[in-house]
């Protein structure tokens, strides 16, 4: 059995990872999920949460990184996860995060009676909230 599994992240924007990982833990719809080396064929819808990508076998992950969603899949020795949005959670700050969904339920506030913009603004704040919990 490898050493490791071939990774990649990709969101709409970017490719944001490609390369050898240990382990993969990824926020499955039914549950958190790890994929190692040699793991069976998997297809998995995604939650917003934290995919983190482990090197070398350690026991910390090497990089963490926020998903608002989308599709996992494991064949043979690689793993991608197609995210419907992907942030690197090292970039994140808190305080501008904190701002970010002041503002967005202000701007949810102001909404008045259009409904597409009021399903928009709370799914971008919904996003935003998931994103602070994930980020501690």
């Amino acid at each position: 059995m490898a050493d490791n599994i071939h990774f990649e992240l990709v969101s709409p924007e970017a490719l944001l990872v490609s390369g050898e990982a240990s382990m993969v833990t990824a926020p499955g719809t039914e549950g958190d999920f790890a994929v190692l080396p040699g793991h069976a064929p998997l297809v998995s819808t995604l939650r917003p949460g934290a995919v983190e990508v482990f090197e070398n076998g350690s026991d910390q992950p090497a990089a963490r990184y926020f998903v608002a969603g989308g599709f996992a899949e494991v064949a043979l020795d690689k793993f991608t996860v197609l995210a419907e949005t992907a942030v690197p959670m090292d970039q994140v700050d808190r305080a501008h995060l904190e701002q970010e969904i002041q503002n967005a339920k202000e701007d949810l506030e102001d909404a008045g009676d259009d409904e597409e913009k009021k399903t928009a603004l709370e799914e971008k704040l919904s996003q935003l909230e998931d994103l602070l919990g994930v980020h501690g």
